[in-house]
């Protein structure tokens, strides 16, 4: 594939591109951070392998049913916070990534100089696109709503949605995700691990779960409370349709990652046995003075006489969990929630 004079044709696109371009409705993720380093020009010595091993050109049908050949993987673009930390596991290298929406304890790609930071999806890096000069982009999650700002910047690289389906279940999103990326990279026993870990602590959650006790999830953000909403609210809504979980209340709530307003009073007059909770906060901010979940819950003068809080059944998401909803992460969590509800 020639892609060594693909930067003088694209260059010039930069900047039409970013006057059309649109923020997504996602959080206060870091900001553009412009970078020097140059973009890698082929994959670590692991990447290396599975890229070598795998047979090209390679027909993939991507998260959105398109038809996708792969020329190469070579140079490799990806913005999927949900895939970093396969990728990495597998030995992937990146060409370059926004690595201001990476967890710094959870992947390392943030400390490779070689990568090329594109910045977050509220002020990317568009340059970074043309900088890399990719052969393969894995796109989705945060950057899903930049897709017509980035395809025009990248040449003939193949250009892969990696993003789940809203409206379908997550665990099959999450299942078909993983087995996409090891299609893609030659990793499908390690794909099909993933997805056995992650169906077994379905399996055990649910069946340490009783029915007829209640559920409330939480997300603690800035010294406040909201309301993750059953089925249709990220990270803990789609947990209560994977488990069958009782709610506590019935109200209907947004699908965003802030939650719904809701007071302690309301948290307290539906007396949950159970709390689920995801620290935004933990995730995202450096700040010493941010309250911790458990401080906001557990010192709450409303909430002592809650079931869940006397009987100290709060079970929270990985402190990670906000920029890394990932697989790994969901099973986790999951086998965290089978042993609280088993003791």
């Amino acid at each position: 594939m020639q892609i060594t004079n693909r930067r003088l044709g694209l260059a010039a696109l930069v900047t039409t591109a970013a006057l059309a371009l649109t923020a997504c409705g996602g959080g206060s993720e870091a900001g553009t951070t412009d970078s020097s380093a140059s973009a890698s020009s082929s994959a670590s010595s692991s990447a290396g392998t599975s890229a070598e091993a795998q047979s090209f050109p390679l027909e993939i049908e991507d998260m959105a049913g398109n038809q996708v050949t792969i020329e190469s993987a070579d140079s490799i673009i990806a913005t999927d916070n949900r895939i970093f930390r396969t990728l990495e596991d597998w030995g992937v290298e990146l060409s370059a990534a926004p690595l201001g929406l990476m967890n710094e304890g959870t992947v390392d790609y943030p400390s490779d100089d070689s990568i090329i930071d594109l910045g977050s999806h509220r002020e990317p890096n568009l340059e970074g696109f043309v900088e890399a000069e990719p052969d393969l982009v894995l796109n989705g999650q945060r950057f899903s709503g930049q897709t017509e700002a980035i395809k025009p910047l990248i040449g003939d690289a193949a250009f892969l949605d990696t993003n789940v389906v809203e409206g379908e279940p997550l665990e099959g999103e999450l299942r078909r995700q993983t087995t996409l990326l090891g299609d893609i990279f030659a990793q499908q026993a390690e794909a099909e691990a993933l997805v056995a870990d992650f169906d077994a602590a379905i399996e055990e959650a649910k069946g340490a779960y009783d029915a007829e006790q209640t559920v409330v999830g939480l997300i603690a953000t800035g010294g406040d409370l909201s309301y993750a909403a059953p089925s249709t609210g990220r990270a803990i809504g789609p947990v209560f349709d994977m488990l069958e979980l009782t709610p506590a209340l019935e109200r209907e709530g947004s699908t965003n990652h802030q939650g719904d307003d809701i007071s302690v009073e309301a948290i307290a007059e539906a007396n949950p046995d159970w709390l689920l909770v995801m620290d935004r906060d933990a995730a995202t901010s450096s700040d010493e003075g941010t309250q911790p979940a458990a401080e906001l819950i557990e010192g709450s003068e409303a909430l002592q006489d809650v079931t869940a809080v006397k009987e100290g059944n709060i079970v929270y998401l990985p402190e990670d969990f906000y920029v890394h909803e990932d697989i790994q992460n969901y099973t986790t969590f999951l086998n965290d929630l089978a042993e609280a509800f088993g003791a």
